[in-house]
């Protein structure tokens, strides 16, 4: 399963590949899209609008969660339900790959800080005109996943542009998370 998975490229490979598929997108152009390349591959999947702080899904129905970027368009207390939500669809010894914006990107320290951690009016970095975002510390990826899951991977990345004038850092969390 996949929460936010926008036009549904990991959906599609993985249900290429033989795996049985499902996701939640805010977006149901974006979920219409998905649907309609599905359908001409002869492809099937539980592709749902619908919203990560509550999925539509059954408990421990998944053996595995992705999230590459999705939760940091909402705030910590949303990535905290949502977070609780994954653990719940979750089977035992299931997994979650959760990608984050970390907190040392440019993009940042580019914005205003709004509500419930939000950065707002981001003026540079590479994350301009993308929305609100939130933007994840070390601690609060252990506050996260704090009770009932076991971190198998925590990888912090960094990029920087090289040709920019301010040598501007592009800053992710690669996270996998086993619920035990």
């Amino acid at each position: 399963m996949e929460v936010g998975f926008g036009s549904g490229p990991n959906l599609w490979f993985a249900a290429r590949e033989g795996f049985k598929v499902a996701g939640v997108e805010g977006s149901s152009s974006a979920v219409n899209f998905a649907l309609e390349r599905f359908k001409c591959e002869g492809l099937s999947g539980d592709l749902r609008v619908g919203d990560f702080t509550s999925l539509p899904f059954d408990d421990d129905s998944f053996d595995l969660v992705i999230d590459r970027e999705s939760l940091c368009c909402v705030g910590a207390e949303a990535q905290k339900q949502a977070v609780a939500e994954i653990y719940r669809c979750l089977r035992k010894g299931g997994r979650f790959l959760h990608n984050a914006y970390g907190d040392s990107h440019s993009s940042m320290r580019a914005g205003e800080l709004g509500p419930d951690g939000l950065i707002n009016n981001i003026t540079h970095g590479s994350l301009v005109g993308v929305g609100q975002l939130h933007f994840t510390s070390r601690s609060e990826i252990n506050e996260r996943f704090a009770d009932g899951w076991s971190l198998l991977q925590v990888q912090r990345r960094e990029w920087i542009d090289m040709l920019g004038v301010s040598d501007d850092i592009h800053a992710e969390w690669i996270v996998i998370a086993e619920k035990i």
